[in-house]
């Protein structure tokens, strides 16, 4: 066990190093771009595997966290000069809202069951949603605005989006092996006993409702600052951070990936990001390209019907069950001998 973790850890770091290494031989900005994009809903992914994956939580209003992130920062920097000390005080403000709102939501509807919960959810992020169409003197409305962000010292300033690549990088590989150990302690045990039968975790003596919390705020806070980072990244921000697609792509890419692998919803948001905008460039083909939503949902009927774990899900299952029948077959072959 300790091995094969080991091997898996190798294997991320070196997969982290290449994408490091990426931008030195292809630093289009237009591909710089994506893989931007890719980290951050990667980072969105992952806080809400948090839920769905790890502690079997269905919200469909989990963008009003990474709308609160991106209009937290977005608003510092464009009220106050753009420093540095402005972008580290709005990023601290978004995750400190963030986790903040989902503590207060999380108290008043974790106590729901399934589609009740999910659907207070939703009408909890339209909430969001009309309150920043509403409130135009802060948020400029369905408008949106766009604000500076500070500038780079020294030569660093021409290779701005290089930096802000390396940047949600080194913020997703953190995080990353930061839920990972999270998901690993006792805590991702008992939210992982409580997705399988909240009925026997609770007559084992545990109060689930703390625990389900708990991993709403730190699910919230990083969504939070997957909003920052997509803020930052454009430089604009209006009220379609808080749709319902935003919540709705955290899904499909948790669920294409593998549900409860945290390494599946990053691979999810690469295939759907890179499925998206190379479906849109081929919109001159034909118009079937134009309605891309309509591919990606088909490719969701065809993942839950063949690969229902996921991709990284199926293929852990398929190693387990190669690794349980080598085992047979060895105890098979003492017996005999």
């Amino acid at each position: 066990m300790i091995k094969t973790l080991q091997k898996s850890t190798w294997v991320y770091l070196f997969t982290g190093l290449m994408l490091v290494l990426l931008p030195f031989f292809k630093d289009e900005r237009w591909f710089l771009f994506l893989m931007i994009q890719i980290f951050v809903f990667g980072i969105f992914a992952m806080s809400y595997d948090l839920l769905l994956g790890y502690t079997g939580i269905v919200s469909f209003g989990h963008a009003m966290f990474f709308g609160v992130g991106a209009y937290s920062v977005a608003i510092t920097l464009d009220r106050f000069e753009p420093s540095f000390m402005s972008l580290l005080l709005g990023i601290v403000i978004a995750m400190a809202v963030g986790g903040l709102i989902a503590f207060i939501a999380g108290i008043l509807t974790l106590r729901l069951k399934s589609h009740y919960y999910a659907m207070l959810t939703l009408a909890l992020a339209n909430l969001f949603l009309v309150l920043a169409e509403k409130w135009r003197s802060l948020t400029k409305g369905n408008d949106g605005f766009t604000f500076q962000i500070p500038e780079l010292p020294g030569g660093l300033e021409d290779h701005r989006n290089m930096v802000i690549y390396l940047f949600c990088l080194v913020s997703m590989v953190v995080i990353f092996f930061g839920l990972k150990r999270l998901t690993e302690s006792p805590l991702g045990k008992i939210l992982v006993a409580i997705r399988e039968n909240e009925q026997r975790v609770v007559s084992l003596g545990y109060k689930i409702m703390p625990y389900k919390v708990i991993i709403s705020v730190i699910s919230g806070v990083v969504a939070s600052f997957a909003g920052v980072l997509y803020a930052i990244s454009i430089r604009f921000v209006d009220t379609s951070v808080f749709a319902i697609d935003m919540t709705l792509d955290a899904l499909l890419m948790t669920i294409i990936g593998g549900v409860g692998t945290l390494v599946g919803p990053i691979i999810g948001a690469g295939i759907i990001e890179f499925a998206h905008h190379y479906l849109s460039e081929l919109s001159d083909v034909h118009w079937i390209f134009e309605r891309w939503i309509i591919l990606f949902g088909i490719l969701y009927i065809l993942v839950v019907i063949f690969f229902p774990s996921g991709i990284v899900g199926t293929i852990n299952h398929k190693l387990a069950t190669r690794k349980q029948r080598k085992k047979e077959d060895e105890q098979s072959d003492k017996l005999a001998s």
